[in-house]
């Protein structure tokens, strides 16, 4: 059996409140932060139908692999394999959020989608606030960017469950410059939710998508990806947003007809992390630096480890330019 890395358990459970406190005073927009892309694939429904957010190559599996194809975008669709209390345990602090209804059920139920349904969002949100009940300096950013099959009714009911779920931990619409961990800590706000749609115009516990924009380099090929990240790191806004550097590959139809059996885990991931993981580690938070980081399968490698050791570089006197 494969042993997990170090770093995968509740080692970095309080890695925010344990920071120093020149890194607890500097912006957030300015730390380095681990997150997960499509962080809630860990399960998805096979019994249910497919998505309404069907891409094309789970579009052409439905159409070519009618009676297996389930069982085959199983291996596309899933991108992590822990828990989010597992993925917060190990110090993800980033979720990347797509939500669904269930077109023809009744009811304003939302789930986690990513070509096959996976679980109810109240119950990862419960997941998360529980943790977030025992950890009391952690802080997560929640990223609600992809909404599908939704009406105004459901985005009223999603934006009430947050506020009722989260209540006082969620963080207040400001200046992000203003965002430090002693301010959070200081209001006891825990959670900050992006929600990418026009329902949550005039919420102040809303922030707007525009404030966490997270560039998408679309591609298979790890150099291109690593080109593409290097580019958009170089035009980040310098004011008024945080930053997601997306270090995912991403299959094509034709990528999938070739790894078919495989997954998108053994056929595009694995072969590749090494090459991406020696990106991460040679990053710099900071000014013009790195924030948030995402990446597929966080228990594959150290992951949350290293990009959170990325914060040690801002101790260093030339890191104190980060203010």
């Amino acid at each position: 059996m494969k042993t997990r890395p170090a770093g995968i358990g509740n080692v970095n459970a309080d890695w925010m409140g344990s920071l120093p406190s020149k890194l607890s005073a500097m912006p957030l927009k300015h730390l380095a932060v681990p997150g997960s892309h499509d962080s809630f694939t860990y399960w998805v429904d096979v019994n249910a139908p497919v998505g309404p957010d069907q891409k094309p190559f789970v579009k052409y599996l439905a159409t070519m692999f009618s009676v297996v194809a389930k069982k085959v975008m199983v291996k596309w669709s899933m991108t992590q394999n822990l828990t989010f209390k597992e993925q917060l345990d190990a110090g993800i602090r980033y979720f990347d959020l797509r939500v669904s209804s269930k077109p023809g059920e009744a009811g304003n139920e939302i789930y986690f989608i990513h070509g096959l349904f996976g679980h109810k969002v109240q119950d990862g949100l419960l997941e998360i606030n529980a943790f977030l009940s025992r950890h009391r300096k952690e802080i997560v950013f929640l990223d609600f960017n992809h909404h599908y099959a939704m009406g105004p009714e459901h985005h009223v009911h999603l934006i009430t469950m947050l506020q009722e779920v989260f209540g006082s931990k969620l963080c207040h619409n400001c200046a992000v410059e203003a965002i430090t961990l002693d301010y959070l800590w200081a209001k006891k706000y825990q959670v900050i939710v992006f929600y990418h749609h026009p329902t949550a115009q005039g919420i102040s516990v809303m922030w707007p998508g525009n404030k966490i924009p997270a560039p998408w380099a679309n591609t298979t090929e790890p150099n291109k990806l690593l080109q593409f990240l290097e580019n958009t790191l170089k035009q980040r806004a310098k004011q008024g947003s945080f930053h997601v550097s997306q270090a995912i590959l991403t299959p094509r139809v034709n990528t999938v007809a070739k790894g078919l059996v495989w997954g998108l885990r053994s056929y595009l991931v694995e072969r590749n992390l090494p090459t991406i993981m020696s990106w991460v580690e040679a990053q710099r938070p900071g000014v013009d630096g790195v924030n948030i980081i995402t990446s597929d399968f966080v228990d594959l490698t150290d992951f949350a480890n290293i990009v959170i050791k990325l914060n040690n570089l801002l101790l260093t006197e030339q890191g104190h330019k980060a203010r």
